[in-house]
């Protein structure tokens, strides 16, 4: 039986697991999710050569890809190596000119490798790398979305991040990002699709949002 569903590769922000998926629900009989995970990174591999090996987890073809965050970037350089019919990217930036001047401080002076990195075992601190926001009220509910508490691979996240060298978008790209995302604020992006009120882990908060539009996104 031939299989008319649209696959949708979602791939979460840095640290974070695929739970971050858990509310997104979309119609069945048009859509499959396909739920992607971070790996540890080998020592040395670059950000490219990390997302050529991602996509040999693309089992299906013309897919859409979702990321999230770091994940957003990382779906826009799969891209490069697989054919898709939409990249999505949610929380994120489109190039390395929408990084906040922080990041590109610390691109020029190295200040990110003087993170406390080591600490990441503590998850309010781990919480503030990957969303953003003290996660000091719901510490319970974090600990379920954060995966990854490898000093080396936040280190390897934390420097491909500041460093990512994209400056054309690429084809076919939908930006959705939130008002209120303290991470990558709204004022240094351009050409989204605005979510009121929304702050960076607003796939989990706004799925209903996310439920209610991707269709349409995807589709049109």
């Amino acid at each position: 039986m031939i299989d008319n569903r649209i696959h949708v590769y979602c791939m979460p922000g840095m640290a974070a697991s695929s739970a971050i998926f858990e509310y997104i629900n979309l119609p069945p009989d048009r859509f499959e999710l396909h739920l992607l995970e971070w790996t540890i990174p080998i020592v040395g591999i670059s950000f490219t050569e990390y997302a050529k090996n991602m996509c040999s987890k693309i089992t299906h073809e013309n897919v859409v890809l979702l990321g999230v965050s770091l994940g957003g970037l990382l779906v826009q350089e799969m891209s490069n190596y697989i054919h898709v019919r939409k990249v999505i990217i949610v929380s994120s930036v489109k190039t390395r000119y929408e990084l906040p001047k922080r990041m590109l401080f610390a691109r020029y002076t190295k200040v990110h490798k003087l993170l406390p990195t080591g600490l990441i075992n503590n998850v309010e601190l781990l919480g503030k790398y990957a969303f953003g926001e003290s996660v000091t009220k719901r510490l319970s509910l974090y600990e379920r979305y954060l995966s990854i508490r490898d000093k080396s691979y936040i280190d390897w996240c934390i420097d491909q991040l500041v460093n990512w060298k994209c400056v054309i978008p690429c084809d076919n790209l939908v930006h959705i990002q939130g008002e209120k995302d303290n991470v990558f604020p709204i004022s240094n992006i351009t050409d989204c699709l605005l979510v009121v009120n929304g702050t960076h882990t607003m796939i989990i908060h706004r799925a209903k949002w996310f439920n209610e539009n991707l269709p349409t996104i995807i589709l049109e």
